[in-house]
């Protein structure tokens, strides 16, 4: 099914305002509330909002977050990795997604803790075994995430799941943006993170090893992909650490910019 956002290229926020939560599309500085949710066909309702008067939530919230490790050789690099022959995927629970301007949470079994500015593709429709020729189908729009991760956790132990799935160390936003070309993607968006406002990141989307298309296939072939699941591109090089009282912003060209804090973990 072809939703509204698929047939005009839209911004589509999840908003909180007065205890209530909906979707709206993004206007200048207004959102135009939607009737229904965007994962299939939807009117806008005429009732408008401005955006410095509602909370910006996470754009979804996803059943899963499948995320793929060293997709630009150059942060494999820095890591001191290979390049692997096959993507190497893992899962960030749901409880790990936060919105912009939410707080990300240091955790206290970290030392370490690093940013790691990331391109976020939103799925649209259920989907399994997708082909690469259709992967372009499934997809609602685009986001820009964070992989948090505790970098001395990720080495000391086999697994990543405490290292990538704590509380708070998935943020996005602040919107998906569903009119991205993925030929502008194969060409080279720029991704860039900042720390308190000096550049840490700065890579561009053709630097991926595996692109979008692949990702899609190689993932679904195992798993169906829900609405409202992300998967999570890589990171260029550039990742570093975060300490209390940072403030990270993730910038994706022809998307936005997602800024969070970093604070103690109560």
């Amino acid at each position: 099914m072809i939703n509204e956002g698929q047939r005009q290229p839209v911004r589509i926020a999840r908003f909180s305002i007065d205890g209530n939560v909906g979707f709206g599309v993004l206007e200048g500085d207004e959102l135009d509330v939607i009737k229904g949710h965007p994962f299939a066909e939807f009117e806008r309702s005429g009732q408008k909002v401005p955006l410095d008067k509602v909370r910006l939530l996470p754009p979804v919230l996803p059943n899963k977050v499948v995320a793929i490790g060293r997709n630009y050789a150059e942060h494999a690099a820095e890591l001191g990795n290979e390049v692997p022959e096959v993507p190497v995927t893992f899962f960030k629970p749901s409880t790990s997604v936060i919105g912009p301007g939410d707080p990300i949470a240091y955790p206290s079994f970290s030392q370490e803790v690093h940013h790691e500015a990331e391109l976020a593709v939103v799925i649209g429709r259920m989907c399994r075994e997708v082909p690469r020729e259709r992967a372009k189908d499934v997809i609602l729009g685009y986001t820009c995430a964070n992989d948090v991760t505790a970098r001395d956790v990720q080495r000391r132990e086999k697994q990543w799941a405490r290292a990538k799935g704590f509380d708070s160390s998935c943020p996005l936003g602040p919107w998906v943006e569903t009119g991205l070309d993925p030929a502008a993607i194969a060409a080279g968006l720029a991704i860039q993170c900042t720390v308190n406002g000096e550049q840490r990141q700065l890579g561009r989307t053709s630097e991926m090893i595996r692109p979008i298309e692949d990702l899609i296939v190689h993932i679904t072939e195992a798993m169906t992909l829900l609405p409202g699941d992300v998967i999570l591109t890589g990171t260029p090089a550039g990742v570093g650490p975060l300490n209390v009282g940072d403030e990270v912003a993730v910038t994706i060209e022809g998307i936005g910019t997602l800024t969070n804090k970093v604070i103690k973990r109560g």
